[in-house]
């Protein structure tokens, strides 16, 4: 498996925004699950996770129009660009 762990920051009065643009978008074709974990330290603060069958599966989703569209959705909810760490699964349970 394979995927990505993104930090954002987003302005809380667009969280109930946000919510609704990450439940109309549907799960790209090799995607095994996706979270996202809200910071209580910083309400702003989210981290994104999003895990893919495999980095093939991955990278085809991430150079695909219809990625570049819900990431450009979503960027205009942030307060600065998402801080992006990919990478292979090596242990999940």
């Amino acid at each position: 498996m394979y995927g990505t762990i993104a930090r954002i920051k987003i302005d809380l009065t667009k969280a109930e925004e946000m919510k609704a643009l990450a439940n109309s978008m549907g799960v790209p074709a090799g995607q095994v699950a996706r979270y996202a974990y809200q910071m209580d330290a910083d309400p702003g603060e989210l981290f994104l996770v999003a895990v893919f069958e495999s980095k093939e599966a991955y990278w085809a989703n991430a150079q695909s129009p219809e990625q570049h569209e819900r990431f450009t959705r979503l960027r205009a909810l942030l307060l600065e660009d998402p801080e992006w760490h990919d990478g292979a699964i090596v242990s999940a349970g």
